[in-house]
């Protein structure tokens, strides 16, 4: 006979595995919400660099055209559908339904912020070759998208990888309070957005070929890309089939992201391999 019969507790809530589950990205776009139909255009439209004229030796005032543009994003639908039989919830640990749910909600906003990112990788100005940030470096990003003309008219944001900021806590101009009045090293682990130079960073570690010798960074003009969604009926279901006793969830999004404006985004190729 046994002395002891040891028991095995599990714990009833599940634990969040590490994964980006929010959109990052969405709000630093212009954003178009209702949507009916599958090509949502954008129209920009400028003088086409046109200078002042004097009158003419007949006395008419020359007249000329505005420049407009239009520009095209495609939607295009995209879904996410965990299923599990009702054994599998039965005998498995945690609210399975409640994770199917947060799951693939994960996967749609991922997919998102991808969408954008795929747009603003159709840019053609960088800041030259990969490097680890600098302050000139980040200087000339910014410098380029100023000479465009396009740091007065919106909001501009960088999108940086967790090695960029890594580079950019090494520099005075940006933790040192002869530069600055936020204490950057306070919660830095939590905060992922912030305000410096003029520019909303976002630490995103999302971005393609993040932790590699050339990751794709980017600073941009929120006027320079275009994002066209169905937030209104964005889709997500929790549902049960009683003849195969199986419960799902699906989350359903129709989407389509636009480069609206080339000289709007610098591609900021950095090297994130020492740190990463």
């Amino acid at each position: 006979m046994a002395e002891t019969a040891f028991q095995t507790m599990y714990r009833k809530e599940a634990i969040a595995g590490f994964e980006k589950r929010e959109t990052l990205v969405r709000k630093t776009t212009v954003t178009e919400t209702n949507i009916n139909g599958n090509v949502a255009v954008f129209l920009v439209a400028d003088s086409g660099g046109a200078t002042a004229v004097t009158r003419g030796v007949n006395g008419k005032i020359p007249s000329r055209p505005d420049n407009n543009n239009q520009y095209s994003a495609n939607l295009v639908e995209w879904h996410d559908k965990p299923i599990k039989t009702g054994f599998n919830i039965f005998a498995s640990q945690g609210n399975q339904r409640d994770i199917m749910q947060r799951t693939c909600q994960s996967v749609i906003n991922r997919k998102i912020d991808g969408d954008i990112h795929t747009a603003l990788a159709a840019a053609t100005v960088t800041w030259g070759s990969a490097a680890a940030a600098t302050l000139a470096l980040v200087t000339k990003a910014k410098t380029k998208l100023g000479n465009a003309f396009a740091v007065d008219d919106a909001p501009v944001f960088a999108l940086i990888t967790p090695a960029f900021h890594g580079y950019l806590m090494g520099l005075n101009q940006f933790t040192s309070s002869d530069y600055i009045n936020m204490k950057p090293f306070e919660g830095v682990s939590k905060d992922r957005a912030f305000s410096w130079y003029g520019v909303n960073w976002i630490v995103d570690a999302g971005l393609p070929g993040v932790g590699t010798s050339s990751s794709t960074c980017f600073m941009y003009s929120q006027n320079a890309i275009g994002h066209a969604c169905n937030t209104e009926a964005l889709q997500t279901f929790v549902g049960y089939d009683e003849e195969d006793d199986y419960s799902f969830a699906r989350c359903s999004m129709y989407m389509g992201s636009k480069l609206l404006q080339n000289a709007g985004v610098v591609k900021m190729l950095h090297d994130d391999s020492a740190l990463s």
